[in-house]
């Protein structure tokens, strides 16, 4: 027979079959909380009467975890066990450490079955932390069904909204033959326009050229006459 036992910290705690480890902080607290078969027995109870309220989105798990410790301690008095009262955080690092124990053992359930599965809190734990969100949900449903607020919420008729359709493009229309033909010598006439420009620009680049040319020649000839004046 295999027990699956998760070790999560240190600092070791006996607590009959179940051997766990903690993490506890020396300076809050002198005399450390030894969890008896018994004491763990009450958290666990304890705990899962509040999973609701530990699951909802917006809580405060330091005043929860403060509550769970009070209602331990006062199980633990009433059973005459006055000696060490537990703390808040070591309810906290308790629950942590057996909740890795059972997803062990749960994984463990999964692949040979429940039966393969020893731990004596794992049938406790997995009947409220076993249970998917789908059926808490229909559980809770099952509940209000009966109630005032049940009967408002199934009476009442919820108007459906629907998905805005998208904006459909406006439709192109076909011009006219005549502005077709417009349209056409508008562009005929911008591209002559260009073409005049652009042969206007040639002819002011050769007749640049033939100026430049002509002053070269001008003043090749004036050098000339200036050397054979020399010469003489």
């Amino acid at each position: 027979m295999e027990v699956i036992e998760t070790i999560v910290i240190q600092s070791t705690e006996v607590e009959g079959k179940e051997t766990v480890v903690s993490s506890v902080d020396t300076d809050k607290t002198k005399a450390e909380f030894i969890w008896t078969l018994q004491a763990t027995w009450h958290l666990v109870n304890t705990r899962l009467e509040m999973d609701q309220a530990f699951d909802q989105p917006v809580c405060k798990k330091k005043k929860l975890w403060e509550m769970v410790a009070e209602k331990v301690n006062t199980k633990l008095r009433e059973s005459e066990v006055t000696d060490v009262t537990v703390k808040a955080y070591e309810c906290d690092l308790k629950w942590r450490n057996m909740l890795a124990t059972y997803r062990k053992n749960a994984e463990r359930a999964k692949r040979l079955g429940v039966a393969s599965v020893h731990w004596e809190f794992f049938k406790t734990m997995h009947e409220i932390l076993g249970k998917s969100r789908e059926e808490i949900e229909a559980q809770r449903r099952a509940k209000l069904n009966g109630t005032r607020v049940g009967k408002a919420i199934a009476s009442k008729r919820f108007t459906p909204i629907l998905p805005t359709p998208p904006a459909t493009a406006a439709p192109c229309t076909a011009r006219p033959p005549q502005d077709v033909l417009q349209l056409y010598m508008e562009l005929q006439e911008r591209k002559m326009n260009m073409w005049a420009q652009q042969k206007a620009l040639e002819e002011r680049k050769i007749e640049a050229i033939n100026n430049l040319a002509q002053a070269i020649s001008s003043l090749a000839q004036k050098n000339n006459t200036q050397m054979s004046k020399d010469g003489q």
